[in-house]
């Protein structure tokens, strides 16, 4: 382990925790456990995104599958959700530690004060014998409360809590140049996060029981090692493969962290809802995309504003071929930008403390 103490975050996908034929696998999951509680008794701070309540509802209600999809989901979790956490409750007891379940949509990471009360909670288990699971509210997530996948909700988990490390466990070895039954396929030990010829290698494809797949791992993977994580793919399901990655062995795909911005950032970087958008010339665009510099967001660089904001809104910053380029906090609202737009000496609509450049 490169570094004492250690804030860790561990998503395990639904195949790493279940068989072939869909029901859970306690052997794997019995010695996720075993690694999870050596990393907390090395004294690590871990936080467990665990997928495969889903699954876990299946194999005790398999008739369920015949339901329309939405409900079956919805019931299927709510009573799986109970069986997975009875079993990591039964494991880590066996440590001497307990488990805490931390259920999430993504309206708790667009409200501020949920976001906050949230990592309040998740901070206060850290600190003692407990491993907080998280894992998504599938009984109430639908359509647009619904995270891509726990890919996503693991990112989020990350940069909420200042994480060190994220470690995304599926039933590969990491990142590889073709796919993983391609004789010719090599895994890719180190990636950056802002390498976009990995793309070249990544097929749209999803895993056989979870929602995601690679395409989605490496995104979600690349935007939290921008954030300030340094973020692991490998094997859940290799044995010891958990802590031999966080030592610097064993196989596995690497994206090292970048320079790691504020909390409010972080949040603004991962907040999918605005209340409208101001679109910037090609001269406010290089200036405010230039990482070697400070700048906000001025009226004389913008050439059009939509949508009726106020002051403390959310807004949208997209370039000058409406490409997205960033996001932040109005200081004033639509209506004076209108009539400030493109004028010099004016207060600015974004200040840089609450400006994220993607």
């Amino acid at each position: 382990m490169r570094k004492s103490n250690a804030k860790i975050v561990v998503k395990v996908g639904t195949n790493v925790l279940t068989r072939s034929d869909g029901s859970l696998d306690v052997t794997n999951i019995s010695h996720l456990v075993d690694q999870l509680a050596m990393l907390k008794k090395e004294g690590h701070q871990v936080v467990l995104v665990s997928s495969g309540a889903v699954g876990a509802g299946r194999e005790l209600l398999p008739a369920a599958d015949e339901m329309d999809p939405v409900v079956r989901r919805q019931m299927l979790s709510s009573i799986g959700q109970i069986r997975l956490m009875e079993l990591y409750r039964q494991l880590f007891a066996g440590h001497q530690l307990l488990c805490g379940q931390v259920l999430a949509t993504k309206e708790d990471f667009r409200d501020r004060r949920h976001y906050l009360n949230m990592r309040n909670c998740l901070e206060a288990l850290l600190h003692d014998r407990v491993i907080p699971v998280v894992n998504e509210n599938d009984v109430v997530s639908v359509t647009e409360l619904m995270f891509t996948d726990n890919d996503e909700l693991a990112s989020l988990v990350t940069a909420m809590l200042n994480a060190d490390t994220l470690v995304i466990l599926s039933t590969v070895d990491g990142l590889l140049t073709a796919a993983p039954d391609d004789p010719t396929a090599t895994l890719i030990p180190t990636l950056s996060a802002t390498d976009e010829s990995v793309w070249s290698y990544i097929a749209p494809v999803k895993s056989s029981f979870g929602r995601g797949g690679m395409a989605t791992k490496v995104r979600m993977a690349q935007h939290t090692a921008r954030l300030g994580a340094e973020v692991i793919l490998a094997n859940g399901k290799r044995r010891d493969s958990l802590v031999e990655v966080l030592s610097g062995k064993g196989l596995c795909t690497r994206i090292p962290a970048q320079a790691q911005p504020s909390n409010l950032k972080k949040w603004l970087a991962q907040h999918p809802t605005t209340n409208g958008s101001v679109q910037v010339n090609e001269g406010a665009k290089m200036v405010l995309t230039d990482g070697a510099s400070v700048s906000s967001l001025l009226p004389v660089g913008i050439i059009s504003v939509d949508g009726d904001f106020k002051k403390g809104d959310l807004l949208s910053i997209i370039g000058p071929d409406k490409e997205s380029i960033g996001i932040g906090v109005a200081q004033y609202s639509a209506e004076k930008a209108r009539n400030l737009m493109g004028q010099k000496g004016q207060k600015a609509l974004v200040h840089y403390d609450y400006l994220m450049i993607y």
